[in-house]
C-alpha cells in the first residue's frame, strides 16, 4: 500500500493490541500524531476531522490515502 499523502489523517484502534477501553467499544482518533478524541460511529470520525480542517472528510472515510483504520475493519466501533 502506497505511503499516505503528507498531512494526512490516521484513524486508529482505541486501545494497543486491539482491546477496547474499558469494554466500552470505539475507537481513537489520531490527526497528524495527535489524538483528537474517541469514536463510537463514522459520524463521529468526521465530526473530528471537520474540527480539524477537513470539510469533507465523509468523502474520504474509504479512501486509504487520507484514513488509515488501524487494528480492524473499517467502520466497525463495538467492544471486543
Amino acid at each position: 500500500m502506497a505511503a499516505a499523502p503528507a498531512g494526512s489523517w490516521r484513524h486508529e484502534e482505541t486501545a494497543d493490541r486491539g482491546a477496547p477501553p474499558l469494554g466500552s467499544g470505539g475507537r481513537r482518533v489520531t490527526v497528524r500524531g495527535e489524538i483528537v478524541g474517541l469514536a463510537y460511529s463514522d459520524r463521529d470520525v468526521v465530526e473530528f476531522l471537520r474540527r480539524t480542517g477537513l470539510p469533507e472528510a465523509e468523502r474520504l472515510l474509504d479512501d486509504p490515502g487520507w484514513v488509515k483504520w488501524a487494528g480492524g475493519r473499517a467502520h466497525v466501533y463495538d467492544a471486543a
